[in-house]
């Protein structure tokens, strides 16, 4: 059930609804490594067009309902679905590119993607390039070689909250046939849909907000849908090239979806990245919830940010609710129902008044997570960004005093009343 003409919390509902041999209203969990072939023909039918289910790793009906659903909200054509965002990432990245090409990415990204470029594609004979002012086109336009097959961001950077201006930096890429892959897991897609900005793909960690229980890990890339066989062929070799033993190629079998049937293929499957089945049904029930979530995930946010942005402890917050971020004009053009509930905020006693601040909240959770029901709080300086030099966590915004925090969906008066505890003595201190 995936008309266009419905709303998001409908979608969210409705989209992995149908097609079950039985009639389950909620999603049958088939959890199982393989299914039973009726006969001879079957089998040879199945391995030769792939149609239907075989083996989990390749395909699984609990998967594929939850694979429509997550399309649906992101206004893709199709979706794969995979075991964590990083293998979000990482088969989006190589069912694009392969040894001796080149990616032009955002340096606002997640520490774990970046070291996938860093350390891990650079064995593969893949090259990087980062772009420090990501809303400037010739910025991307300059760093774009002959060799480049994709352009990397997120919608909204962990952790300043910068904001990507997803139509300029798309317009670029067109000019030359290249993907622009968006990272959408701040965001979601209730917030902002990239692909209706020319993003051509769309990955989350579904562990975050999607699933928003925090309780399993799962990734997603969506496409789509309008790759261009003869516009961006000779970017995509692999995709318009016959394959081995005489098999048509993937964009003669695929079309438009050439791109996401290449990594539903010869990418997630080979490289191990398949979901479990009951970890996709669990990702699927929380995403029916998405948009309630987040509109109350949001509104919180924006509540606690202001409230810190009064209070003398505080030198600044980086929200992009708040008029003070560079970009918060920027993101009334693209951010429907909130601003999102995941930011930073700087103390001004510096590394020990953070120190103080995460051994003392009560109501926050000081864990390595975000976009969960519940506050969670953790020091970027000395944990996600610990890698990075000084001089590079200044231009980051990630300061010895800087706090990242997810909102969840408690009471916000409950929230203000642990961070005024909790920042008592430093206010204190500061008066």
């Amino acid at each position: 059930m995936t008309d266009d003409s419905l709303g998001f919390a409908t979608k969210a509902v409705h989209a992995a609804r149908n097609q079950q041999p039985a009639a389950s209203r909620a999603t049958p969990i088939y959890l199982t490594a393989g299914f039973e072939f009726d006969d001879f023909d079957h089998a040879a039918n199945h391995f030769g067009t792939g149609d239907g289910f075989g083996y989990t790793r390749t395909g699984n009906p609990t998967v594929r309902a939850v694979e429509r659903q997550l399309a649906a909200l992101e206004a893709g054509a199709d979706a794969v679905l995979v075991a964590s965002g990083q293998a979000a990432v990482a088969t989006a990245l190589l069912t694009v590119a392969g040894a001796g090409d080149h990616i032009v990415s955002s340096t606002h990204i997640y520490e774990g993607t970046r070291g996938l470029f860093l350390d891990n594609l650079t064995r593969l004979g893949i090259e990087t390039t980062f772009v420090d002012d990501i809303n400037d086109p010739d910025a991307w336009r300059e760093a774009i070689r002959p060799n480049t097959r994709a352009l990397f961001a997120e919608s909204i950077a962990n952790a300043r909250n910068d904001l990507l201006d997803i139509a300029a930096v798309s317009a670029v890429g067109d000019e030359s046939a290249i993907p622009l892959i968006v990272d959408n897991t701040l965001a979601t897609p209730y917030l902002i849909r990239p692909i209706e900005h020319g993003a051509a793909i769309v990955v989350h960690s579904a562990s975050k907000f999607l699933a928003g229980h925090g309780s399993v890990l799962g990734g997603v890339l969506v496409d789509d849908g309008r790759f261009d066989a003869a516009k961006a062929g000779h970017n995509a070799p692999h995709l318009v090239l016959p394959g081995r033993g005489g098999l048509a190629s993937v964009a003669a079998r695929h079309g438009g979806n050439a791109r996401l049937a290449y990594a539903r293929e010869s990418v997630a499957p080979r490289f191990g990245a398949s979901p479990s089945p009951l970890n996709a049904f669990l990702i699927g029930q929380g995403a029916e919830t998405l948009g309630l979530r987040v509109e109350r995930q949001s509104r919180n946010a924006l509540d606690v940010a202001r409230w810190l942005a009064a209070q003398e402890a505080v030198e600044s917050v980086d929200y992009l609710g708040l008029e003070s971020h560079p970009h918060h004009r920027l993101a009334a053009t693209y951010l429907t129902g909130g601003y999102g509930s995941i930011f930073t905020f700087t103390l001004r006693g510096g590394l020990e008044a953070a120190r103080a601040f995460v051994e003392d909240v009560r109501v926050f959770t000081h864990m390595t997570h975000i976009g969960d029901v519940r506050s969670l709080v953790l020091h970027p300086g000395t944990t996600s960004h610990a890698s990075r030099t000084d001089e590079e966590r200044e231009v980051l915004g990630v300061r010895p005093g800087t706090l990242r925090l997810s909102i969840g969906i408690e009471d916000v008066a409950d929230l203000i009343a642990d961070l005024t505890r909790v920042l008592a003595p430093a206010r204190e201190a500061v008066a």
